[in-house]
């Protein structure tokens, strides 16, 4: 046992002669409903700050994780260009390509394997693209490594547009089956 304890046992009867009033009970009462307001509006202001930057955190993932699947866009796939026919070319094209790959991503949202397998052949692409283009730097304007990123390009928007008719027809052929459920 420690003083405090002893002496407030010892002395406990003299202790109880003496009662608050009820103006000190009030006081204390107030004083809790304050400091629980004051609790919960800095719980509530936490809880609004943290829902804030955990919602900007997500967009900003968000965003960075589908402009880097916009298929790598025009910014990742400019490299010196010689002729400027050639880097018209290029820019239509892989607006052409962000553009599919926009339209099937939209499709795939039910089908997480096929967008996998789509943003990895398209990757593989990307790297023969990248390969092609260092010939391009070595063999300036030779028309065949031009004929091959040309190609490179169509392989790419062939591919894209197979793919989003065969989730056209997927997709209206699963809502002709549920058209026909009662």
């Amino acid at each position: 046992m420690d003083n405090l304890e002893k002496y407030i046992k010892e002395n406990r009867n003299d202790l109880d002669k003496y009662s608050p009033s009820p103006s000190v009970w009030q006081g204390i009462r107030s004083g809790m409903k304050n400091s629980k307001r004051s609790l919960l509006i800095r719980f509530s202001a936490a809880a609004m700050i943290t829902v804030i930057l955990g919602t900007a955190a997500f967009f900003y993932v968000w965003y960075n994780r589908t402009s880097s699947m916009t298929y790598k866009g025009v910014k990742n796939n400019t490299y010196f260009m010689p002729d400027p026919q050639l880097k018209e070319t290029e820019i239509y094209y892989n607006n052409l390509i962000n553009e599919l790959y926009t339209k099937a991503t939209s499709l795939t949202n039910l089908h997480p394997d096929i967008d996998k397998e789509l943003f990895n052949d398209l990757t593989q692409l990307d790297s023969i693209y990248a390969e092609i283009k260092k010939d391009l730097k070595d063999n300036i304007a030779n028309q065949e490594v031009i004929e091959a990123l040309i190609n490179n390009y169509r392989i790419r928007i062939r591919m894209l547009e197979e793919i989003l008719d065969i989730l056209k027809q997927n997709e209206n052929g699963h809502e002709k089956n549920n058209n026909h459920v009662l």
